[in-house]
């Protein structure tokens, strides 16, 4: 073999020469710091995010917990509902001027109820008769009368509100230009009298004698009468 290819150094040689690259340690450290961090302020990005507008009002309730006054016993079985509604349409005339100058006339609109209930709180000793067998009895009750109209402010407005210039340039100036109390006043007259010329008395009356049928019955009492006493006359 010729001399000259003796002395070139052979591939393998020539490979083993080459210098290595070394992967950047370093380099491969602050990625991974880097990309740590960015992880971390998203992170606390999505952390603050939930807490919404820093400048955003709260609505903080300190209100004290409710206070118990008192506890009644019910003696009052309400044994019927009646649901009414009126309308009130009051004027208020001023004479010799006419109603643009000087007056009003206000039309309101009311929603209430009123319950039909037996007062069981006076009864006598001998209102209930228990028959000698035991399976029947007799009881004897007041009327049923009307409670205080509760008229439901969420159901009832005022339709319409005209005034004459002098009420209006008046309500300028006034504490409480729109005070509505007297036609709520009117209307619970009014739902009490439409209460009263219903058939609620007369539910309530039946309704009444269909509980105690039922609690006699279920204490073994085969029959029940239930009789009511004649309304008090009205004033």
């Amino acid at each position: 073999m010729p001399a000259l290819l003796q002395d070139r150094p052979s591939l393998d040689a020539f490979r083993s020469r080459r210098p290595r690259r070394r992967f950047p340690v370093k380099l491969v450290a602050a990625g991974a710091v880097v990309a740590g961090a960015a992880w971390g302020v998203n992170a606390v990005g999505d952390w603050i995010a939930g807490w919404g507008d820093p400048t955003e009002p709260r609505v903080i309730d300190r209100s004290p917990a409710p206070l118990l006054l008192a506890l009644d016993d019910l003696s009052e079985y309400h044994a019927a509902t009646a649901t009414l509604r009126v309308d009130v349409d009051r004027e208020l005339d001023t004479p010799y001027l006419p109603s643009i100058i000087s007056g009003e006339r206000v039309t309101f609109q009311a929603t209430g109820t009123a319950d039909a209930y037996v007062d069981f709180e006076h009864l006598d000793d001998d209102a209930v008769t228990l028959s000698a067998d035991g399976n029947s009895a007799t009881i004897v009750l007041p009327a049923p009368e009307l409670g205080d109209v509760r008229i439901d402010p969420e159901q009832s407005r005022v339709v319409d509100r005209d005034r004459g210039l002098v009420q209006r340039v008046g309500a300028v100036f006034a504490e409480n230009p729109t005070d509505d109390s007297e036609l709520f006043a009117l209307a619970e007259d009014k739902l009490a009298a439409a209460a009263a010329k219903s058939d609620v008395l007369d539910r309530a009356e039946a309704n009444t004698r269909d509980m105690l049928t039922t609690l006699g019955n279920g204490l073994g009492v085969e029959q029940i009468t239930v009789e009511f006493e004649e309304p008090a006359p009205s004033a």
